[in-house]
């Protein structure tokens, strides 16, 4: 889709659409007066009539709306005026984006950004208005005999009204682009089937990712390389697989050649059975959604690919699948990880963490300024925070508020919860240094407090997104969260935030 920045008389902008904002049932925005004042009052006398409702995201089409250039007039609501916040300016322009793909235009130019809630970054407002556009255009087609009609919309002007204000919206809008294409890669990632998304899948991505950007450099160890290391850990989930497990490490250096990197460490799961510990067979096919970390991973290095952020990352992918067979874990056996401490594995089923701890250790030889790990880990966390914050776990209070932040920035949300040393007990075995899950109770919190025993020598936070990586029901698929915390965590170490 081409996006473009657009200022200037409304009513002499040829249009085959314009789109403009009304606050309750009457109260016209700034740019909707403009347009009303060209057409003599036409808006006011539709509205008087009661045709659009005060609800956000109602919508009205005018055609032939007397003294404009433009062929149809939307009318977006914006609901009412005392409760126009974020919440109501997405969802308004989301059902803009339908309305438009419903009329089937080719073209058209907004002023929602333009009109967004007084307290919202004019920033944010036009990023949100490019990530919802350009997410409106996603279909998941690959696995479809009869694909999906496609997004008609080819190009959208975003209007600002002030000309001073290009560069910065320019800038916005680069960087909504860029977290589209991120978010984007990853919900297609976590929609694909486990038979197609394997690990080596993963790994062939990362090198695709590569070879369409040179400034990022790929690394896949194989199980033998794990072996060598000594990843006990991460190699015993794969052992009921035929699929052999991945370390996939990408490497991007934009930042000064001394600076520290960032790493982003995404669990990668392609297939979750529960191995011996066997899931239960309903909503099983969801697991396929295990990969989700590593997912928001390949997205968020896009993301920082596109827009060539000042910065130097890692991404550090530990894939496999966990599936039943004679060779898989058992519970009760004890597996060595990479930085020497034993695991008794209670449980199969909790074989993220089993990746994730090895995959931390590895970073160590990186020396990164912070870690920042991405896992479906516990169904716990899901039941804590439900569908809308991820769960954040960090004893680092600066790199709390850091990430706290960028969720509330971008919409993202995440919520703390602790890592206190009192839950560390939970973890006791009598035969190992640790157990791989202590009780049910605080299940999501010992989850945390497993891995931060691998992560003692690097500033780590960890996200947990069991709840917020994929939707289910009429509405099933991948969301592409954290995505769009992930990038604004990093524009703000780039210095490009806000």
């Amino acid at each position: 889709m081409e996006l473009s920045i657009k200022s200037g008389d409304l009513a002499t902008r040829k249009t085959p659409c314009l789109l403009l904002g009304v606050l309750g049932e009457r109260q016209l925005t700034a740019p909707a007066q403009s347009i009303d004042a060209a057409s003599g009052g036409y808006l006011t006398r539709i509205l008087d009539r009661g045709d659009l409702e005060a609800e956000a995201g109602r919508t009205l089409l005018l055609h032939e709306v007397p003294g404009l250039k433009a062929e149809r007039v939307l009318l977006v609501g914006l609901g009412p005026q005392d409760k126009y916040d974020r919440k109501a300016y997405l969802k308004a322009l989301a059902a803009a984006s339908g309305r438009l793909q419903e009329i089937r235009v080719k073209e058209a130019l907004t002023t929602l950004a333009a009109s967004a809630p007084p307290a919202l970054d004019p920033a944010l407002a036009l990023r949100d208005a490019v990530t919802t556009a350009l997410d409106r255009g996603y279909r998941y087609d690959r696995t479809k005999s009869e694909k999906k009609p496609p997004f008609t919309l080819q190009a959208l002007h975003l209007w600002i009204g002030d000309e001073d204000r290009k560069p910065r919206a320019r800038e916005a809008l680069r960087q909504g682009q860029a977290l589209a294409a991120g978010v984007s890669l990853a919900k297609e990632l976590g929609n694909l089937p486990g038979n197609l998304c394997t690990p080596t899948y993963l790994a062939d991505q990362a090198r695709d990712l590569a070879q369409a950007f040179p400034a990022l450099k790929v690394e896949v160890l194989d199980e033998d390389a794990m072996a060598k290391l000594g990843m006990g850990a991460l190699l015993s989930v794969s052992r009921g697989s035929r699929q052999p497990a991945k370390l996939i490490v990408m490497s991007y250096r934009g930042g000064k050649k001394d600076a520290k990197p960032l790493a982003l460490v995404g669990k990668g799961l392609t297939f979750d059975a529960g191995g011996i510990s066997l899931k239960p067979g309903p909503d099983m096919d969801q697991m396929k959604f295990d990969m989700c970390g590593a997912a928001s991973v390949l997205g968020a290095l896009r993301a920082t690919l596109e827009l060539k952020l000042p910065l130097n990352l890692i991404g550090v992918i530990p894939a496999s699948e966990n599936l039943p067979d004679g060779a898989a874990n058992k519970p009760g056996d004890i597996v060595t990880s990479l930085s020497g401490q034993t695991i008794e594995i209670l449980n199969t089923d909790a074989e993220g963490r089993l990746l994730l701890c090895d995959a931390l250790t590895y970073c160590e030889r990186f020396e990164p300024a912070a870690v920042v790990d991405i896992a479906t880990l516990t169904g716990a966390c899901a039941i804590a925070l439900g569908k809308v914050a991820s769960g954040l776990f960090t004893a680092d209070e600066g790199l709390a508020t850091e990430l706290l932040a960028a969720g509330e920035r971008s919409g993202d949300r995440a919520w703390r919860l602790p890592v206190w040393d009192d839950y560390q007990a939970l973890l006791d075995s009598n035969f190992a240094d640790m157990a791989n899950v202590g009780p049910r109770e605080g299940g999501a919190l010992s989850a945390a407090c497993f891995l931060s025993r691998y992560t003692k020598k690097i500033p780590w936070a960890h996200l947990d997104i069991a709840g917020t990586a994929w939707l289910t029901g009429k509405e099933k698929g991948g969301t592409g969260r954290p995505v769009p915390l992930l990038v604004e965590f990093l524009l703000q170490r780039a210095g490009l935030a806000g």
